[in-house]
Order: structure tokens, then sequence, then C-alpha cells
């Protein structure tokens, strides 16, 4: 006789049960500190909840030169000291006004709507992620006029670019296109017409690629909650396993050269510093980065401690002079810290991918990043 196994049943509106009980609580802080705005979050905890603060910072080009975390239990709790590209605090009331509803997930929503159509959409709204678009994904070799042989392709195919995004690292591509039909206008939705353009674009990626080399060519439907387009391309390429060539630089500054023990940069060293320790009193892994400092760089960090499935419990994020040191405190989703060599050197190796793939000074190999958007959209 079988015996039927029972699941639990979890309500999928559980999450957001629990915000509308306990909703975010969002400070915009002019008056602590002399040369930076802070921006406090308490909230109830969930995973990615700090991708999420970091990402709407992020897309305003914001700059955090500092953020204290901390999430054990079940609440959340965030400081950002944050200022304009400029340098200075945050003044404009629209913008601060933005910042306190987007933080709080329950009154997203009424901001999308709010912002709908308005004047300000261009200035405050989420980037490269559209409902509205067909979205081609696509990774492979690098290569001298790969995405010009793809826009001309497209154009053939009487397909208009919206926007684009694209990154390389190492010899490895991968970019994000968001298109329209150019005679219907909207969203391509014909199976067969989706079949032929995907058909066309694997030939000119599959070109000049060596037989079993890794590739991908991949288009999609307009769909609601579409991922942000550089986590995206994260996502992309650690798919893709560009980071298997990452490795810290050698130098004495680095403890044993790969990526564990103690480190201090060295002068003049430009390279990216990564050192993962157990603190076993506390069950913690103990993830130190050390870069040089840009913009984006904790968004790129915490972009890849979520996607593999990585919880932040406590952080400290400094910036001195052009030196940036991140301090991550963290269990893998299922309760485990990172114990084995294995574990610890493909973490290593995709945090370097994170810092480099965005940031051409910082690795001595080829690395770029695109970002197009069309005038008319």
């Amino acid at each position: 006789m079988e015996v039927a196994a029972y699941q639990p049943y979890i309500d999928p509106d559980y999450d957001s049960f629990i915000e509308r009980i306990y909703p975010a609580k969002v400070c915009i802080d002019n008056e602590t500190c002399r040369d930076c705005t802070l921006v406090k979050v308490d909230s109830a905890n969930k995973h990615g909840i700090l991708l999420e603060m970091v990402q709407v910072l992020t897309d305003l080009d914001l700059v955090i030169s500092k953020s204290y975390i901390s999430s054990d239990g079940g609440w959340f709790m965030d400081v950002f000291h944050v200022t304009d590209q400029l340098g200075n605090k945050l003044v404009d009331e629209s913008l601060i006004h933005y910042i306190e509803q987007a933080l709080c997930a329950t009154r997203r929503a009424g901001l999308a709507k709010e912002i709908q159509g308005s004047s300000q959409r261009k200035h405050f709204g989420p980037r490269h992620m559209s409902s509205e678009h067909t979205v081609l994904e696509m990774t492979g070799t690098d290569r001298p006029g790969l995405l010009s042989e793809m826009s001309a392709v497209l154009a053939e195919l009487e397909c208009h670019i919206a926007s684009a995004v694209a990154w390389t690292h190492h010899d490895r591509a991968a970019c994000i296109f968001y298109v329209e039909d150019g005679v219907r206008t909207g969203p391509i939705t014909d199976p067969r017409r989706l079949a032929q353009i995907e058909e066309q674009l694997e030939n000119v990626v599959e070109a000049h690629h060596a037989k079993g080399e890794r590739r991908s060519v991949r288009l999609t439907g307009p769909m609601a909650g579409q991922t942000h387009a550089e986590r995206r391309l994260h996502q992309l390429m650690f798919a893709d396993m560009d980071y298997e060539q990452c490795r810290c630089c050698g130098h004495s500054c680095c403890g044993d050269g790969g990526g564990r023990g103690g480190y201090e940069h060295r002068k003049g060293c430009e390279g990216a510093h990564v050192s993962i320790e157990s603190w076993k009193d506390k069950g913690y892994s103990v993830v130190n980065v050390q870069s040089r400092d840009r913009p984006k760089l904790l968004f790129d960090t915490v972009c890849v401690l979520t996607d593999m499935q990585y919880v932040v419990f406590h952080a400290s994020v400094s910036s001195e002079g052009a030196l940036a040191n991140q301090e991550y405190f963290i269990r893998h989703r299922d309760g485990c810290t990172l114990d084995s060599e294995t574990e610890q050197r493909k973490l290593t190796q995709c945090l370097l991918a994170a810092v480099e793939r965005r940031a051409s000074h910082v690795c001595p190999q080829s690395n770029s990043s695109f970002s197009y958007t069309s005038r008319g959209d």
C-alpha cells in the first residue's frame, strides 16, 4: 500500500502578509552627518531584501560610501551613507519621497502608478526592466563586431532595438536586447517569427565558435516582474562560467594568493582580493572583499551572494580613498557555512568576477561594458 506524502502548505502571500503587519520603516536623515545623507531601513527580513535595497539606491546613481547591515532573526536593519554623484546630500524632496516609497515593498505598486507617465519616470524608475518588449539574451565568446552583426540581423528582420546592455569579461560576452516589432509596433509574439529570429541570431553567434564552445541565444516574450538587467547580466555570465579564470593577483598582499587568509593591499596594487574565514563560535563564514572603489560595487557583490543562495546576516562596507572594504558574515540559505575548500574557491572566483565584470581598470584582461537606449523609446 502506498503511503501519501504530505508537504506543509505555505501561502504564497505569506511574505507580503508579514510586510503588511510589520511595514518597513524608512528614515532619510540629513542631520546626523555633515557630509552625507543617512538612509535607514527597518523591515521584516526575507531572502534578497538587501539586494532590493541596494538596487533601488544604485538605480538612482547614488554613491554609497558606507553601509552597516544586520539581519539576525526575523528583522532586517540597514544604514546607508549616501550622496549624489557630486558628493552632495540628498535634498530634492521628490527624490526623498521616491526612496521612501521604493524601499517599502508594500508601497511599490502604488509608487509605480504614481510615476507612470510622469516627467519623473525617466529619472526615478528601475532601469532596463520591461514588460513591454521581447527580450533577447545571448552569451558566448567575445569577438570584434559581434554586437554589430547581431544588430544588423535584427534590423534586417524588421526588429527595433529599444535598449541594450552588454558586458565582456575575459573572453566571454553577455548581452540583453529589448526588442520591438518594427512593423506592428509592440512586442514580438508570433512563435514562428520568434523561432526565425532566434535561428538567425544563433547562426551569427555560432559563426566564429569552435566546436563544443559554450554559447546561448534565447528569446522570451514580455512578462511581468522581469529581473533587473544588470543582475541578469551577472546571472548570464555566472551560468557561462566566466569566473573560472578569476584569481587574486598573486602578490604577497593576497595571503596565499588564492583568496584565503588575511591580506592587506600593497601600495600600487589595484587587484581585487577576497578572503574567507570561519567563525565557528557564531556559525558564520566571514567574507572579506577588498578592491578599488567604484560606482555600483556593492550592488555587484550583493548580486553574487544572493544568486548563489548565501544569506548576509551582518555586513560592514566602507571606502577609504580609492579602496573599498566589504565584510560579510554569511551562511548558505540552508544554514551551512562554507566549510569545503571547493566552496570557498568558487565563491572567491565569483566575487572577483563580480568586481571585474563592470570596470575595465580592475582586470588586465579584456573587460568592458556597454549600454544603449533608443531615443525614441
